[in-house]
């Protein structure tokens, strides 16, 4: 039995690609994954393991492809950039945004994410005001007995404010590494120029 050396999956003897993930299979493929022989695999740590980094992959992939926004750091100066990255980073603290949006109106690179953290800030205030408006019409329809569905749901609707926070991160990760690199699906939009 064979194994895949990028993902590990099993693969058929005769199988030019693997299954899994398309990779070229080898000769050597009756060889070693991640160090590991073909016994080791059959092993439940050595499958828990192959499982682990596949898994690990897959949801890197997922995230690289749901990340992939336009960068144009090209277009700024290295030492606006520089300069420039405290400001960069405060944009994404919700309403200080409008720290940079003034202290630092002559630089492109502390205004490019200026727009990127106002846009964030506004589409977290608009989901509050949803949130509230959906919040209070199943309070409404669903009433106080039945209480536990009421939490549930607003739970639920709570998580997204999760993901306003993942995208505040990955503004701050762009500016650390100082690249004018847009939010996913909300960074198109430009509201200063």
């Amino acid at each position: 039995m064979a194994f895949c050396k990028n993902c590990g999956a099993q693969i058929d003897g005769n199988a030019k690609f693997c299954p899994r993930c398309g990779a070229q299979v080898t000769a050597d493929a009756n060889t070693a994954f991640n160090g590991q022989t073909q016994g080791g695999q059959d092993s439940p740590f050595g499958q828990q393991s192959a499982n682990q980094s596949s898994f690990q992959d897959t949801v890197t992939e997922k995230f690289n492809q749901f990340n992939n926004t336009s960068d144009t750091t090209a277009e700024f100066d290295p030492a606006d950039i520089t300069a420039n990255k405290l400001m960069g980073v405060l944009s994404y603290f919700s309403w200080l945004v409008l720290i940079p949006m003034f202290a630092a109106k002559d630089s492109k690179f502390a205004r490019f994410h200026a727009n990127q953290g106002l846009v964030l800030a506004i589409t977290e205030v608009l989901w509050g005001v949803c949130q509230y408006i959906i919040r209070r019409i199943l309070y409404r329809i669903v009433g106080i007995h039945i209480f536990g569905f009421y939490s549930l749901i607003s739970a639920a609707l709570g998580l997204v404010n999760v993901v306003f926070l993942a995208f505040a991160i990955i503004g701050i990760i762009n500016v650390a590494n100082g690249k004018a690199k847009e939010l996913p699906l909300i960074g198109k939009f430009k509201i200063l120029s």
